[in-house]
């Protein structure tokens, strides 16, 4: 039987959508919550701008935006194009997989009495979203000497058993 290239679901529910009978073809879906894939990429862009020390205003100066359109990509409230991706991923210097790394991936957990603050639930995600870690991480970083690196690094962890 002919199928003609117009008929896939993809396009019947754009259709839908553009006559105005757009009623929700499954069971559950919520508008209000944004993607998971959405969510992860917003988050891995506020941990990278706070990282390399731009605020909003400063991004968003580089892109040609507003700071709250950089907040709602942030918070995953509006998607994020491939093209406006690939200039965010230049103006911070990474490669646009950097944002999509880890998704999918079991979260690491750590011990949560380490990891824990104000009755929060530990694990890794929490402490990496923290500004005290990105700042900590930026400045670990800014160490030029590798030996010192190391000998910071060492410090740390002599702290940490006490």
């Amino acid at each position: 039987m002919y199928r003609p290239f117009f008929s896939s679901p993809i396009v019947a529910r754009a259709q839908r959508i553009a006559s105005g009978s757009h009623a929700k073809s499954h069971a559950g879906d919520n508008d209000n919550a944004p993607n998971p894939v959405d969510a992860h990429v917003g988050a891995r862009l506020r941990m990278l701008r706070k990282l390399k020390s731009f605020s909003q205003e400063k991004l968003a100066q580089a892109l040609g935006l507003t700071f709250q359109q950089v907040q709602k990509y942030e918070r995953a409230d509006n998607r994020i194009g491939a093209s406006r991706l690939y200039q965010i991923a230049e103006a911070l210097g990474v490669p646009v997989s950097y944002f999509f790394e880890g998704y999918g991936k079991p979260a690491t957990r750590g011990p949560s009495y380490a990891l824990a603050e104000d009755g929060e639930e530990g694990g890794i995600e929490n402490i990496m979203g923290r500004g005290e870690t990105l700042k900590l991480l930026s400045l670990y970083y800014q160490i030029k000497d590798e030996a010192t690196r190391k000998q910071v690094l060492e410090m740390i962890r002599t702290l940490a058993k006490k």
